[in-house]
């Protein structure tokens, strides 16, 4: 993974840390953002989007979930939920895990993922914190709310970031090809967080590509990507490395349709480790729920303060 040196890109410790600071509320501001403007055009095609909107541009609710405005899905609150796990537990363990996902699911959350509901069915009934191993369950559930890990285990060597990653993904999805796309979605939020550039990104998602060539993506627009990882990570890729902003590729990837609310929050989060908060518009941060931004932030500073550290 990129490593940070201090020496050549920072000044001061302080600043180092002020940076820090900054990306990681950017990452999950960027993931609620992401969340909230892509479930409006949820499950449409981009042709229905264009004949709706134009280009969807601005957070607004409705969607099939008949949201209102700013308010955020399953893709933010499970993020939540699994960071109050790693804050109350001190670390990233399997049963505080499952059992912050049974509280959300408790609540009523406005929608829950098949594969989701199964894994968390699964621990209420049996006290099993890990699904059977099952490349079918390789959707982007475990994937949209893996942001937490990220922040927590900032500067840990790999096979750590790695455990974490799994722990956290098998109480719902036990895919190895699930597992490879997650933790490359981790280790490009955690390389944008040290500082790294655009080309360390991509060398990432070349080195997914190589070691599970079912993740190549190429230039053919995936347009209306399903839940399936492989697909969502294919649109994530293309709208990241093909805009320069953070604006420019959050709407991309929002108007290609399909799982909207998570593409937008997978890219939100890397683009938001990328670019920093100060790169996402204002007006969307303004139309979010701020409860839900308030969390947001409160957890990107006590999670970084968890992590190994990096200098």
């Amino acid at each position: 993974m990129f490593v940070l040196d201090p020496r050549t890109e920072f000044t001061a410790v302080e600043t180092v840390a002020e940076t820090l600071l900054t990306r990681a509320t950017g990452a999950y501001l960027g993931l609620a953002v992401g969340d909230a403007l892509g479930a409006t055009v949820e499950f449409m095609t981009p042709r229905e989007i264009r004949e709706q909107y134009g280009e969807h541009r601005d957070i607004l609710g409705g969607g099939w979930l008949r949201l209102r405005r700013g308010r955020v899905t399953d893709d933010t609150e499970m993020a939540l939920a699994l960071g109050r796990s790693i804050l109350t537990a001190g670390r990233v363990e399997a049963g505080a895990v499952a059992e912050a996902f049974s509280e959300w699911m408790r609540s009523k959350p406005v929608d829950i993922g098949h594969t989701v509901r199964r894994g968390i069915s699964l621990y209420r009934h049996t006290g099993v914190t890990e699904m059977p191993e099952n490349d079918y369950d390789a959707g982007n559930g475990a994937c949209m709310r893996a942001l937490p890990i990220a922040l927590h285990t900032l500067g840990a060597d790999p096979s750590t970031v790695d455990a974490a990653n799994r722990i956290q993904a098998h109480v719902t999805h036990h895919s190895s090809l699930s597992d490879a796309g997650t933790l490359t979605v981790i280790r490009m939020v955690q390389t944008a967080l040290l500082g790294g550039s655009r080309d360390h990104l991509r060398e990432l998602t070349e080195r997914l590509v190589s070691e599970e060539g079912r993740y190549r993506y190429d230039g053919r627009r995936m347009e209306n990507p399903s839940a399936y990882l492989v697909e969502t990570l294919h649109a994530v890729f293309q709208a990241l490395f093909a805009t320069d902003s953070f604006e420019t590729a959050l709407i991309d990837v929002v108007n290609r349709g399909g799982d909207a609310d998570t593409t937008g929050a997978i890219l939100g989060m890397i683009a938001g480790a990328f670019y920093g908060v100060e790169a996402i518009p204002k007006r969307w941060l303004n139309a979010l729920d701020k409860d839900a931004a308030s969390a947001c932030r409160m957890q990107a500073s006590e999670l970084l303060r968890t992590a190994p550290g990096v200098i």
